[in-house]
């Protein structure tokens, strides 16, 4: 079998189980687990999945740019949205992400609501100017352009001074056995530290992460409260992953 038939045949089996074991495929090919290895390297390096420890995984569309993620699911993420606006209560202190999720968060806060939201979004800052009673807490630090939110040790610091009562955070992927994972090892820092201080946390996930993994861990499954995720994620990777503990809302 030649190359470009492996990996076509890699990429199909990707497709349609949502992951790739070296050894099966080995097995199936009649090729070495080094060739399948060396296969899905070259993949990985080309961006077509994500090589993870015996084989590999589908890379999250959720990667992308801001501009491009604006338009990925943007049905799903604003149902999303209303349901993580639902849990909210007049007093709270809000901690609220960045992304394109967290921006539909806030534009489902009601004009009405009494209550603080603190962000290292500018973007959803400037969302939640509508709402004349919410309190609003920029979280300082150096601007990650790819995801328009603040980082670093400045961001790190700023939010030891705070206690959310809830949490609302992005991720680009979610699997039952690699948990809460991003591309950018510096939001998984914010994002663990937001967990840690947080009476209570949800992971916003639109359909296109469930069952995806990405570079950076954030933490297990059963380190959050809850998962926001739309009707059309994958049935059998939502029952897995809710089996780990995390509650499950589904965004209809």
């Amino acid at each position: 079998m030649l190359v470009e038939e492996r990996k076509a045949r890699l990429l199909a089996i990707l497709a349609e189980t949502g992951h790739v074991v070296a050894r099966s495929a080995s097995d199936a090919m009649g090729v070495s687990e080094d060739t399948i290895r060396r296969d899905l390297r070259e993949l990985a390096r080309d961006g077509k999945l994500k090589r993870v420890h015996g084989g590999a995984m589908p890379l999250s569309p959720a990667t992308a740019p801001f501009d491009g993620r604006l338009k990925l699911q943007d049905a799903e993420k604003a149902a999303i949205g209303r349901a993580a606006a639902n849990l909210v209560e007049a007093g709270q202190l809000i901690f609220l992400d960045g992304g394109t999720t967290a921006l539909n968060v806030a534009r489902s806060l009601p004009e009405t609501l009494a209550a603080t939201v603190m962000t290292h979004s500018p973007n959803v800052a400037l969302e939640l100017m509508r709402c004349p009673r919410i309190d609003i807490e920029i979280v300082g630090g150096r601007l990650f352009r790819h995801s328009i939110v603040t980082t670093g040790a400045a961001t790190m610091s700023w939010l030891s001074r705070f206690r959310p009562d809830i949490a609302f955070i992005g991720a680009t992927g979610l699997h039952p056995d690699h948990g809460v994972t991003t591309g950018d090892s510096e939001e998984a820092e914010v994002k663990r530290k937001v967990i840690d201080l947080s009476g209570s946390t949800y992971v916003l996930a639109s359909s296109e992460k469930i069952g995806a993994v990405s570079s950076f861990v954030i933490g297990a499954l059963g380190d959050v409260d809850g998962i926001i995720t739309g009707a059309e994620a994958d049935r059998a990777m939502l029952e897995a992953i809710a089996a780990a503990g995390p509650a499950l809302i589904e965004a209809g």
